[in-house]
């Protein structure tokens, strides 16, 4: 069955980027001209996605409001004369069909998945993570669907992560499949011992999902932080048919953290058309001072 569905949990409260969090969602934190989420919704449309399901809490009506249409600004525009403007804000609107619903309480990324049960019915569909802004040449999620599609099993996007800092992520137990590609059998959310790592490639950012995996997460008991984890869920079909790991290209930002989303800002910013060359010529002036 074909991918056409995301879910993007947005409902985190963003703690390692205060005090920007405390009003604004992490997930409308700016890189460059648009917000993290945008970059995240337009990875989505790029990779086939026709229907979101933006998953959000108490204080994050803005990140609906920057997906509807807003007449008064459009009608400023058309009278300022500013086409090239008015058109790149409605087109925001027609990304895709985008819906939202609220996590009422933060338990976990497996809980705020299970809350798109009913979003999701009995189609595949991708998960992409708030946290975790992709950009390249090829769509990560996109490069997950075709795993999905060629495999049939749920396919994981993942990246080894240096060994120091494995305990703050998954590890998973992968065998080489061909050339990107890894077949999963275990897996450990933030192991705390050496003993317990499986290898230093983790679970970053994205996965394709299939529906039987709601189940599952009713029947999950909370693990690290005390929260419901997605992981452990994909952990019981990892251990019993196994999962495709994708170590996907493109270079991933996180915008739960205040270096990630500095290294975002510079780096999409000297790729920008109109930025990108006065950009460099600042950051040049910048570092012969250093």
């Amino acid at each position: 069955m074909k991918v056409t569905k995301a879910v993007i949990p947005a409902a985190g409260l963003g703690t390692r980027v205060l005090p920007a969090t405390k009003a604004m969602p992490k997930e409308m934190l700016t890189i460059v001209d648009k917000p993290a989420i945008q970059y995240i919704v337009e990875e989505a449309v790029n990779s086939g996605i026709t229907d979101i399901l933006i998953i959000t809490n108490r204080g994050k009506d803005v990140i609906e409001d920057h997906f509807d249409r807003c007449p008064e600004l459009e009608e400023r525009l058309l009278a300022s004369k500013k086409q090239d403007v008015y058109e790149e804000v409605v087109s925001i609107s027609k990304l895709a069909n985008i819906y939202f619903i609220r996590q009422k309480e933060t338990k976990g990324l497996g809980h705020a998945v299970n809350c798109a049960r009913s979003f999701v019915g009995n189609e595949p569909f991708a998960v992409l993570y708030g946290d975790d802004v992709i950009i390249g040449d090829d769509p990560a999620c996109g490069q997950l669907i075709r795993a999905y599609e060629k495999y049939g099993k749920v396919a994981v996007g993942i990246k080894a992560v240096p060994e120091a800092d494995i305990h703050k992520y998954s590890s998973l137990k992968v065998d080489h499949l061909e050339d990107n590609l890894f077949n999963c059998t275990d897996m450990v959310e933030k192991p705390q011992t050496k003993e317990a790592v499986l290898s230093l490639y983790s679970i970053l950012g994205r996965c394709v999902l299939t529906p039987d995996i709601f189940d599952i997460l009713d029947n999950t008991a909370p693990g690290a932080g005390g929260e419901i984890q997605l992981t452990d869920a994909m952990k019981t079909l990892a251990q019993t048919v196994g999962i495709t790991g994708v170590d996907y290209t493109g270079k991933r930002y996180d915008m739960g953290d205040k270096l990630g989303i500095l290294q975002a800002t510079v780096e999409i910013a000297l790729k920008n058309p109109s930025l990108g060359e006065p950009f460099k010529a600042y950051l040049k002036e910048i570092v012969s001072t250093l």
